[in-house]
């Protein structure tokens, strides 16, 4: 599926990082204009349809906003109902997380030298908040709803399409990696992290 509903803000964040990334750009550039892009794009929350907010009782929901023909990007958007979190992974692709509503919890994982991975300090995002992941510097964390009576809702772009992309699941305290394909709830690409 490439695209879905795309008008006004979420349209304009589309031509302008399209143009961004033909300039092919730096992960340190695209973690600099981008993230002001999606901090621009997520400042005032009255663009993402009720469609694309639905949580769900048991998993957090990801929902494909956009795909970029060329798998340059896909813009997700995550729906945390109350204590949903995920497990440790990683994304294999550079990342940017922009909190549109209510407030997550990222932790960073570090891999030990006996194979396990120990938590990093967390980030706690209030909406308006971009944070980045990347296999060069910091790919492997956890997110999970910080609020324990309401839906969280962020924006996550990534360099490719994400629901397709094989990722992996990692036991802390072992170190053992399980791959998985996340694919959308919104789409025929099944999710097999929350099956």
């Amino acid at each position: 599926m490439e695209k879905m509903m795309v008008d006004g803000k979420l349209l304009t964040f589309v031509k302008e990082l399209s143009q961004l990334l033909d300039q092919n750009p730096s992960e340190e550039i695209i973690f600099t204009k981008g993230k002001k892009l999606l901090q621009d794009l997520i400042a005032v929350d009255d663009w993402l349809p009720a469609e694309f907010t639905k949580p769900h009782p048991q998993y957090y929901q990801q929902y494909l906003l956009y795909a970029d023909p060329l798998d340059r990007f896909s813009i997700v958007s995550f729906v945390w109902g109350p204590g949903q979190k995920t497990p440790v992974h990683n994304h294999t692709v550079w990342g940017m997380v922009g909190q549109l509503r209510g407030e997550e919890k990222g932790t960073p994982y570090h891999r030990q030298p006996e194979g396990g991975f120990k938590a990093g300090d967390p980030c706690i995002c209030p909406p308006g908040h971009v944070d980045t992941v990347s296999p060069k510097t910091h790919d492997i964390h956890v997110v999970e709803n910080n609020l324990s009576d309401q839906t969280s809702i962020s924006i996550h772009v990534y360099g490719g399409n994400i629901g397709r992309i094989q990722r992996s699941v990692f036991d802390p305290v072992t170190g053992a990696e399980k791959p998985f394909v996340s694919g959308y709830a919104n789409t025929l690409i099944p999710n097999l992290w929350n099956p």
